[in-house]
């Protein structure tokens, strides 16, 4: 007799969620398509994927489409790699979150040296004067700061991220990539080894992310997306000719959606550190900021749908990551142009799950 009355209830739960998935369905499929999108868009909710989907253009001069494994540029999805490399080293007792530039890198030269922690400069809060120079409004005519050139990181380290303090450490949030290149210095000077291999050894290769890596302008990388730029002034153009392997343990990656959602899994899963530990990268400081992420909606009645939120972009390359610490819902939407804002994107898919 129970299992006479638990078809109905299985009949219910199948409706609803086939009702959902439809209505997901046609919302992104809509917005697509209003606002542009050009990309691939993944859901996962508990353990299951509930959408995946892809739209657009990989390789506009070849019209070649865009599909669900098809590689982007995940910019500074990249520097929650990097934070992870760090706190696995904490855990391990290599690395003290307290402890001063100085005390791993003896050479740096920066004034912030013996003054900024590893903890600031993973909140974003050492104080240095900002590498990041270029804005939208003149970087199409003034280019992008160093990234014309290829380096190394110890030579970025020593050239562009050893600038002055402009603020107290610790007092003031700025967002900036010198910060996370000095922490893939020190992960280097500790480990011995370039970051690529690092990054490779402890979280690529054993969680099996066989399409993730560091772009190099000298590697050619299958199924990689061109990024298109659109400015105020002229329509979707290629971006700009830079070496991204220069922007390193802050930006330099590439990956796709599948091999992002095993990331999502084993660090939210404490595969890849302790739950204590995940704690502390979330944990929101200044601007609301972690360990590279931001963590919204923490507060009161909106604590409900508290998530922690990743951007990336380097001129048409964009890329969102957000994860409902409340519901296990994860959000990661990849893009090759600038015309969608993913923001405003993933959030309303959030409210459409929900």
């Amino acid at each position: 007799m129970k299992y006479i009355l638990l078809l109905p209830c299985l009949f219910i739960v199948n409706y609803n969620l086939l009702a959902q998935s439809k209505t997901i369905t046609n919302f992104i499929s809509n917005y697509a398509s209003q606002h542009q999108f050009n990309g691939t868009v993944l859901i996962k909710k508990d353990a299951a994927v509930i959408y995946h989907q892809s739209f657009g253009v990989a390789e506009r001069s070849f019209n070649s489409p865009v599909k669900n494994n098809t590689k982007y540029q995940i910019c500074s999805i990249t520097k929650t790699f990097t934070a992870v490399l760090i706190l696995q080293l904490m855990e391990r007792g290599k690395i003290n979150l307290d402890d001063k530039i100085n005390i791993y890198l003896p050479a740096y030269r920066g004034e912030g040296g013996s003054k900024v922690s590893i903890h600031q400069l993973l909140n974003h809060t050492s104080g240095m004067k900002n590498t990041d120079t270029a804005t939208d409004a003149n970087f199409m005519r003034y280019g992008i700061g160093f990234y014309h050139k290829p380096y190394t990181l110890e030579e970025i380290v020593s050239n562009f991220c050893s600038n002055p303090l402009v603020n107290e450490p610790g007092k003031k949030f700025d967002y900036n990539n010198g910060e996370y290149m000095i922490l893939g210095r020190i992960l280097e000077t500790i480990y011995k080894q370039p970051y690529e291999q690092i990054l490779e050894e402890q979280i690529l290769i054993p969680l099996g992310m066989n399409n993730s890596g560091i772009i190099n302008h000298y590697k050619l990388i299958a199924d990689l997306a061109t990024p298109y730029y659109k400015g105020k002034d002229f329509e979707l153009i290629p971006n700009l000719p830079i070496y991204v392997e220069d922007f390193s343990a802050a930006g330099a990656m590439y990956s796709c959606t599948t091999d992002l959602i095993k990331f999502n899994d084993a660090l939210f899963n404490f595969r890849l550190i302790k739950e204590q530990t995940l704690n502390q990268l979330l944990t929101p400081g200044l601007d609301d900021y972690g360990y590279s992420v931001w963590i919204r909606d923490n507060k009161g009645s909106n604590n409900k749908y508290k998530r922690m939120e990743r951007y990336g972009r380097i001129q048409g390359a964009n890329c969102v990551w957000f994860h409902y610490l409340n519901h296990h819902v994860s959000i990661f939407i990849l893009s090759n142009t600038n015309l969608t804002d993913l923001g405003d994107f993933a959030l309303k898919i959030g409210k459409v799950v929900f």
